[in-house]
C-alpha cells in the first residue's frame, strides 16, 4: 500500500514501523545521519559511498515526489566512515499531501536509528544582503502554514515519537552552526555563508511583492515552500537538525521591477551550484559543512 492513498489522521505507529522495518531487512547499513535534499539539490546523494538505492514506489506507505527536481529515491550509504540515508525528492504541501504525509519519513528515520537530519532547500533571497549562490545557515524559522493550523503535531500524539508540546526555540542546533560558522571563515569560504531565518510559505504560487515586503518586516532572510514540518517532526522525535538554504534567486520588492520567479531559474542555480561544489571535492561548501554535523556525533 503506498501511503498517499490512504487518510493521514490514521496513521499508526505500525505504519511507520512497517516502513522501517521493511527498510531495515533490505539493506545492512544503519544510518544515524538523515540529508533530505531540496530542489535541484539531489546531487548531494553523489557523495555518499557504497550506495544502496530505493525507489519510493517500492517502499511499503511511502509517498512519491511530483516536483521537477526531485528524483523520489532513498539513497542509502557512506560519508566520512558515517552511514547515511539520503532522499532525493521531497514532498510539499502543495503536492496535495497532508502537512503530516509530508513529515512521514522523518519519523520513519527515527525509527532507523537516525540521530541528526541535515535538510536543505531552495530558498528565495529576502535579506537584500545575500546574493545568488549563497549558502545560508537556518537559525530559526517562521512557520506561516502552522499559523494557520497546518502543523504536523496536531491530533493524537504518541509518546513513543514525543512530548505533546515540544520546544521549538532550540530547533536548529547552535553547536554545529556556530562550527559551520568558524569552520567557514578558516576555509576562507565566510564569503558565500550567511546565518538567517527561514520562512515557509505552502506555495506553489510564489510571493507577491507585497508579501515579500511583509516577510522582510517579520524578520525572515529566505522564503521557501518546505524544511519547516520536517523540522518540527524531527525536534519532536528529538534528532538534532542542521539546516541550510541555497539563495536561489532574490525576491522580487519594487513593483517597478520586471523579474519575475520562477521554478526553471530556481533549478538552474542549484545544478550550477552542485557542479561547482562537486568540482570543489572534498573541501566544497556544502560537503565541508555536511562533514561538520558529522564529525560532531
Amino acid at each position: 500500500m503506498n501511503i498517499s492513498s490512504s487518510n493521514p489522521s490514521s496513521y499508526k505507529y505500525e505504519d511507520y514501523r512497517e516502513t522501517a522495518d521493511w527498510l531495515l531487512s533490505h539493506t545492512e547499513q544503519r544510518p544515524k545521519i538523515a540529508i533530505i535534499c531540496g530542489s535541484g539539490l539531489g546531487g548531494l546523494a553523489d557523495l555518499l559511498d557504497n550506495k544502496t538505492v530505493f525507489p519510493y514506489k517500492d517502499i511499503p506507505h511511502f509517498p512519491n515526489s511530483t516536483v521537477q527536481g526531485h528524483v523520489s529515491q532513498l539513497v542509502f550509504g557512506e560519508l566520512q566512515g558515517k552511514q547515511c540515508v539520503c532522499m532525493q525528492g521531497r514532498f510539499h504541501f502543495y503536492e496535495g499531501y497532508d502537512i503530516a504525509m509530508v513529515t512521514y519519513p522523518v519519523r520513519v528515520f527515527f525509527l532507523l536509528g537516525v540521530e541528526t537530519l541535515i535538510i536543505t532547500n531552495a530558498a528565495g533571497g529576502l535579506n537584500p544582503n545575500f546574493k545568488v549562490g549563497d549558502i545560508m545557515l537556518i537559525k530559526d524559522h517562521i512557520n506561516m502554514p502552522g499559523f494557520a493550523g497546518h502543523n504536523p503535531l496536531c491530533g493524537h500524539n504518541d509518546e513513543r515519537f514525543g512530548v505533546r508540546f515540544p520546544c521549538m526555540s532550540d530547533a536548529y542546533d547552535k553547536d554545529l552552526s556556530s562550527l559551520a560558522k568558524e569552520t567557514a571563515e578558516e576555509q576562507g569560504c565566510s564569503s558565500f555563508i550567511q546565518q538567517g531565518v527561514y520562512c515557509m510559505l505552502a506555495g506553489p504560487t510564489f510571493e507577491t511583492i507585497a508579501e515579500c515586503r511583509a516577510l522582510q518586516k517579520l524578520g525572515a532572510d529566505a522564503v521557501g515552500m518546505s524544511t519547516v514540518p520536517e523540522v518540527v517532526v524531527a525536534r519532536h522525535c528529538g534528532l538534532r537538525v542542521f539546516g541550510l538554504s541555497l539563495i536561489t534567486n532574490k525576491v522580487v520588492t519594487d513593483y517597478n521591477s520586471q523579474e519575475k520567479a520562477n521554478h526553471d531559474e530556481v533549478l538552474e542555480t542549484t545544478g550550477m551550484r552542485t557542479q561547482d561544489l562537486q568540482r570543489m571535492g572534498d573541501n566544497s561548501h556544502l560537503r565541508m559543512l555536511i562533514y561538520l554535523s558529522l564529525s560532531c556525533q
